[in-house]
């Protein structure tokens, strides 16, 4: 297992977020977490990089290697994709003097190419669309080749056409790099077209696991209502 979470409890601002989490992913994996908004969802791939600490339990991570593909992509607008994709190979501490000029010129021609974006290097991210944007955030997320690949939202604001091709992206990405990945969702295609795995969330707990055809197809109260939408069931929303 490259990731394995154990017994997990966590606690912010007073409130429970999350209660006695466990599930694992093995290499070349994807698992989907999916819940409503403030379940947690997030807060898990903040333990799992290292951004967040557990209150208790424990948090296996076999490779120290993670890649982190963030919501909004969070490019730097100021520089230009090539800047974007090596910024971790020039100013990691551990990185930055691994790599002369050529080499990196050549892991970031390397990493565009894998997300289909041979070519923009001198382009900024107010020239690309916001599907684009994203898959150079991919790009950014693997330069250091990592073994665990973290998604938040990766589909989140892109038509469906442009979802499609991330997901496309995500289950090439975990082939290529025999990574355990995690996918952050809310989108029931997102879920059908990358996962493995899906747990869901609720009150801080995972209230459901098992397959995405399961998840689709099952009538579990929980599972049910987040694929249907229906107001009524066990989970009330946070805007409810």
């Amino acid at each position: 297992m490259l990731i394995k979470l154990e017994n997990i409890y966590k606690s912010l601002g007073g409130k429970q977020i999350l209660q006695d989490i466990n599930f694992n992913v093995s290499e070349g994996e994807i698992l989907a977490i999916v819940g409503f908004s403030g379940v947690g969802k997030s807060t898990i791939l903040k333990i799992i990089s290292g951004l967040l600490e557990p209150d208790s339990g424990k948090v296996s991570v076999s490779n120290e290697e993670i890649g982190m593909a963030f919501q909004y992509s969070a490019l730097f607008d100021s520089l230009t994709v090539f800047e974007n994709v090596a910024f971790p190979l020039m100013e990691r501490k551990d990185l930055k003097k691994k790599y002369d000029e050529t080499q990196i010129k050549e892991i970031v021609g390397e990493k565009l190419e894998l997300v289909g974006l041979s070519g923009i290097e001198n382009k900024y991210p107010s020239e690309l669309s916001g599907g684009m944007q994203k898959r150079v955030g991919f790009a950014r997320a693997i330069v250091t080749d990592p073994h665990i690949i973290l998604y938040d939202e990766p589909t989140s604001g892109l038509d469906p056409v442009s979802s499609r091709v991330i997901e496309d992206y995500i289950v090439e990405l975990s082939k290529e790099l025999c990574a355990a990945s995690i996918v952050v969702t809310h989108q029931i295609s997102t879920i059908a077209h990358t996962s493995d795995r899906v747990i869901m969330l609720y009150d801080g707990t995972i209230v459901w696991s098992g397959t995405p055809t399961e998840l689709i197809t099952s009538v579990d109260p929980y599972a049910y209502q987040f694929i249907t939408g229906d107001k009524k069931g066990p989970m009330i929303s946070a805007f409810h």
